[in-house]
C-alpha cells in the first residue's frame, strides 16, 4: 500500500461528508477505466436495479485494481457517471462495502444523459497509487 494523505477539509473549504477533498501520494498512478455493471461474461447485471448495478460495478473495480497490484486502499479518486442522481445511495452502499469511511477518496459525481447502452444506471472510473517499485517488478512486465 502507497503512503497516501488525505485533506478532508482544505482551509476555506466546507468540509465533504462522501468524499475527502484532496488526496496525495508519490508512487506508481493507476487508472482505471469506467466500469459498468457487467458480469464476467460481458452480460449486462441488474437491468433497471441500482443496488445491483453498483454492487457489480464495485466488483469489477476491485477486480481491476488487483490485476494491478492495487486494493480500494490505494484508491486516490472516483469518478461517478449516474443517469439519475437518485442512484447515489445505492453507490454509497456499495462503495462502503469496499472502502472505509475513514478512507474516502475524492470523487466527483456527474449526471448524464445516457451510457454506452440504455440497460447501464451508472459508471465508475477509478485512479489509484501504488509505492514505487523497479521496472522489473511492475505488474504486467
Amino acid at each position: 500500500m502507497s503512503e497516501l494523505t488525505r485533506i478532508p477539509a482544505p482551509d476555506g473549504v466546507a468540509p465533504a461528508a462522501q468524499y475527502t477533498h484532496v488526496v496525495l501520494g508519490t508512487g506508481r498512478f493507476v487508472a482505471v477505466s469506467g466500469q459498468l455493471a457487467l458480469d464476467e461474461d460481458g452480460k449486462p447485471v441488474g437491468e433497471g436495479d441500482p443496488e445491483a448495478q453498483a454492487r457489480q460495478v464495485f466488483e469489477n473495480l476491485r477486480r481491476c485494481l488487483t490485476a494491478a497490484g492495487a486494493t480500494f486502499d490505494d484508491v486516490i479518486k472516483l469518478t461517478y457517471f449516474v443517469t439519475d442522481m437518485a442512484h447515489m445511495p445505492a453507490l454509497r452502499t456499495a462503495r462502503a462495502e469496499h472502502i472505509p469511511d475513514d478512507r474516502l477518496p475524492a470523487a466527483s459525481a456527474v449526471q448524464v444523459a445516457g451510457l454506452v447502452r440504455p440497460e447501464f444506471l451508472m459508471e465508475i472510473e477509478a485512479f489509484a497509487v501504488l509505492p514505487g517499485q523497479s521496472r522489473a517488478g511492475r505488474v504486467g512486465e
